[in-house]
């Protein structure tokens, strides 16, 4: 594939992907240097206790400085603001957002791209309720979930994309900086805020269908509070856009 010059970010917010981060980092560089693509991997990690950043440190070593950038916290401070500490250090011209823990397959992101060449969108959006997307690994009540969050959600706030709540993404940089200053909303709120919004400045967003996978390793972050948040948020949203 030709990337056209372009150099991509890929974000990577990590809290105890110990086993994980090392899968992802071999799949991530498998495929975009298949596609002969323009990357760098910015790991950001929230003081993980289980030595996730020692695992990255030798990730480093390996795949080398220029692919693997180390941008460190020292504590869990959330979603968006991880967001805010990647796009500090990105240097490419587009952003990739993604989950460390192997729900989103990278296999995905070379389509991102050209999704994104073939149209000259804003942001592409990836989606498990479209096309030949799906979620796997899944119960019925977390899918009924995530279904019914995803269906109040287009209907009260129109915005124009099937999958509000996933967080496998492509954003021109400039776009996603301005997207992430205007946003209020912290955790699974976090993303669906993220399209509402881009739909209010006027960005243009394609879809690419995912099969989303839950977590290999580890333990899931959606429970009850969640939920409740997540409710709270979108009445927010509806209220205020």
């Amino acid at each position: 594939m030709d990337a056209s010059g372009e150099k991509y970010s890929i974000l990577l917010p990590t809290y105890n992907e110990k086993e994980n981060l090392p899968i992802i980092t071999y799949l991530i560089c498998q495929y975009l240097n298949e596609s002969d693509i323009n990357y760098e991997i910015i790991i950001i990690d929230d003081g993980s206790p289980d030595g996730t950043l020692e695992v990255a440190k030798q990730l480093q070593k390996i795949y080398g400085s220029d692919k693997i950038v180390l941008r460190p916290r020292e504590k869990k401070l959330g979603l968006g603001t991880a967001y805010i500490h990647g796009i500090k250090h990105a240097t490419g011209t587009f952003i990739i957002i993604m989950d460390a823990d192997l729900s989103h397959h990278p296999k995905a992101i070379p389509q991102f791209i050209r999704k994104q060449q073939e149209t000259g969108c804003d942001i592409v959006t990836g989606t498990r309720y479209a096309g030949d997307g799906g979620v796997y690994g899944w119960d019925f009540k977390r899918k009924l979930i995530s279904r019914g969050a995803n269906f109040l959600t287009q209907i009260l706030l129109r915005p124009g994309v099937s999958d509000l709540t996933g967080s496998f993404r492509l954003y021109r940089k400039k776009v996603l900086e301005r997207l992430v200053q205007s946003c209020v909303s912290k955790g699974y709120v976090f993303q669906m805020e993220m399209m509402v919004r881009a739909r209010q400045f006027g960005y243009t967003i394609d879809e690419v269908p995912i099969s989303f996978v839950d977590r290999v390793y580890g333990e899931s972050k959606l429970g009850g509070s969640e939920v409740i948040g997540f409710a709270k948020g979108l009445l927010y949203l509806f209220a205020t856009t």
